[in-house]
C-alpha cells in the first residue's frame, strides 16, 4: 500500500494532504467532506474529485489545513488533494490542467505589508489639505 503526502497553499494557509488506498472517505481536519460548511468550500474540494472520477473512489484523503479564512483554507486543500492525486495517478494531471491551471499551481500572491504613516493600510495615505 502507498501513502502520498502533498501540500498546498493559499495565502496564509497551508494544507497537508496525506492519501492512502481505501474506500474513497474524505476527511478535512477530521470531518467528512459532506459536513464542510460553507457550501461553496465543500464544492470547491469536490471539484477535482469529481474530475478524478474512479480513482478519487478508490483513495481514502486525510488533508489538515492551517491559517488563512474559510475560502483560502478550502483552496489550499484543493491544491494539496489533487497534487497527491496525480502523484498517485499521473494521467490525471493533463486533465486537471485543462479544466483549471489553478488545481495544479498554487497562487503566489501575497497580502501586501503595511507601510508605515498610512493607518494600517498597505496603499491608502493620510489626506493632505493646503488650504
Amino acid at each position: 500500500m502507498k501513502i502520498i503526502q502533498q501540500s498546498g497553499k493559499r495565502k496564509r494557509s497551508v494544507a497537508r494532504a496525506t492519501l492512502k488506498e481505501g474506500k474513497g472517505i474524505i476527511r478535512v481536519n477530521n470531518k467528512l467532506l459532506s459536513t464542510i460548511e460553507p457550501k461553496l468550500a465543500r464544492l470547491k474540494l469536490e471539484e477535482p474529485l469529481i474530475l478524478a472520477g474512479e480513482v478519487a473512489s478508490k483513495v481514502n484523503i486525510d488533508v489538515s489545513v492551517r491559517g488563512g479564512g474559510i475560502m483560502s483554507q478550502s483552496e489550499a486543500a484543493r491544491v494539496a488533494i489533487c497534487k497527491a492525486l496525480i502523484q498517485y495517478s499521473s494521467p490525471l494531471k493533463k486533465r486537471f490542467l485543462e479544466y483549471d491551471r489553478s488545481f495544479v499551481v498554487s497562487d503566489t500572491r501575497r497580502k501586501e505589508v503595511s507601510k508605515p504613516n498610512r493607518h494600517g493600510q498597505a496603499r491608502s495615505k493620510v489626506q493632505k489639505s493646503y488650504r
